[in-house]
């Protein structure tokens, strides 16, 4: 357990960042003020860092059970730690899917064997995530973060205002990935001036948005606690927000790429290749624009790994998917905050803070609370190497870009679970 003094940073703390030193002892924060003396206890001066509650990633692919030649628990939660997470939540695409307490508890026991962070797995909502019958939501509740059939929509809107109902009586979220499957055609990147340019099928906007506004009314019916996954289109950040100002209880995320990047940055390589696509120039800008305003209240990365086999095919043909753990952090600080577009204490909330109060998860840096934070260094410049990586997946857009900001100290559960800070 840590007992360690950190003199001189910068800490969040309710909602504002000020200069204060952290003393644990035994791995709980003791005391967080300035002027801590400490004579019993290593002390290492963070001056021009910044304390940071541990960043929340309520959507990420550990691939164990079923595809460890992907990921595994251990490799991803390492790679979680590095870039400032100690709390993630495991999609239910694994084999086999945690659709049963049986299954589910074959990822729990890897979970508790080789997490070095906090896992939360998901159930799915349909056995297998076929699509055809739903899971028991009773026997499952108690034992699942969320229930998701993440990686496919559900597409038969009975069955989507069945499981919200269901979700609801077990006080659980749905969390969904949309995506009409009708509306596909065999596409593979955004149906857009690149697809146009370079001969490519498209996938059009409205295979997203168009079953989140099925499920926004599916909401009304249900009263169920809503997020969507991963959005894409300016049309998804406006549903989203028109839901909020009716007050329904949807919420959303979306991912760093997808405000750093435009259909026009794509290059003809799988690391560009991630569903939902890297949509227009319009639609990113809607997305930084519902960042500013509230609409979107989670970053989260959508980890995703696969072999190097599945991702050299070019775009048409390597596996949708990439990494991000790694680089979220300074890709939001660099594309959103080094921007202009938000502040650095914004960062900390759509980051770490919203996505657990969302899902009743208790968020902050707190005395008498076991060491649960990140430090990292907001100036920091560094290109992006993903040879460097701690994950087994090496493949992002970002690749070769000169990114600001980076982790230099994680704790989790009173340990350091990363540390080049000492």
């Amino acid at each position: 357990m840590l007992n360690l003094l950190l003199k001189n940073g910068t800490v969040y703390v309710d909602g504002a960042l000020k200069k204060a030193d952290v003393l644990l002892k035994d791995g709980i924060v003791a005391d967080v003020r300035a002027g801590i003396e400490s004579i019993d206890t290593p002390t290492v001066d963070v001056e021009n860092l910044y304390i940071l509650p541990g960043f929340a990633d309520v959507h990420v692919h550990l691939r164990e059970p079923g595809f460890s030649y992907k990921e595994t628990i251990a490799t991803g939660t390492a790679a979680a730690a590095r870039g400032g997470f100690t709390l993630v939540c495991s999609m239910p695409n694994l084999n086999p899917v945690p659709d049963s307490v049986e299954n589910l508890k074959a990822e729990q026991d890897i979970i508790d064997e080789n997490a070095v962070i906090k896992v939360l797995p998901y159930a799915s909502i349909t056995l297998g995530e076929k699509g055809q019958t739903l899971v028991d939501f009773d026997s499952l509740a108690d034992k699942c973060f969320a229930f998701s059939d993440d990686g496919k929509g559900v597409q038969k809107e009975e069955m989507m205002l069945q499981a919200m109902k269901l979700a609801k009586a077990s006080g659980k979220p749905i969390v969904a990935h949309c995506e009409d499957e009708s509306l596909l055609f065999g596409g593979y990147i955004h149906d857009g001036e690149y697809a146009k340019l370079h001969g490519h099928r498209g996938i059009c906007s409205e295979s997203e948005w168009g079953q989140v506004k099925r499920d926004v009314e599916l909401v009304e019916k249900s009263g169920v606690q809503y997020h969507v996954c991963h959005i894409s289109t300016k049309e998804t950040v406006e549903i989203v927000r028109q839901a909020k100002a009716k007050g329904l209880p949807v919420t959303c995320e979306t991912g760093p790429h997808y405000l750093a990047f435009c259909d026009m940055d794509l290059q003809e390589h799988g690391r560009w290749k991630m569903n939902p696509p890297i949509r227009s120039a319009e639609d990113r800008d809607a997305l930084i624009a519902g960042i500013k305003d509230g609409t979107i209240e989670v970053i989260a990365t959508d980890h995703a790994p696969h072999s190097e086999e599945e991702k050299t095919k070019g775009l048409e043909k390597s596996n949708m998917g990439v990494v991000g753990l790694e680089t979220s952090f300074a890709a939001v600080n660099t594309y959103m905050v080094n921007a202009g577009h938000i502040t650095f204490e914004k960062l900390v909330e759509i980051m770490a803070i919203n996505p657990r109060k969302i899902f009743g998860l208790p968020a902050g840096i707190k005395v008498g609370d076991k060491a649960d934070f990140t430090v990292v260094d907001r100036e920091k410049e560094w290109v992006v190497n993903p040879q460097e990586f701690v994950s087994l997946g090496k493949f992002t857009p970002f690749e070769g870009v000169k990114l600001t900001g980076d982790v230099v100290f994680t704790a989790y559960d009173g340990k350091a679970v990363y540390n080049s800070l000492y």
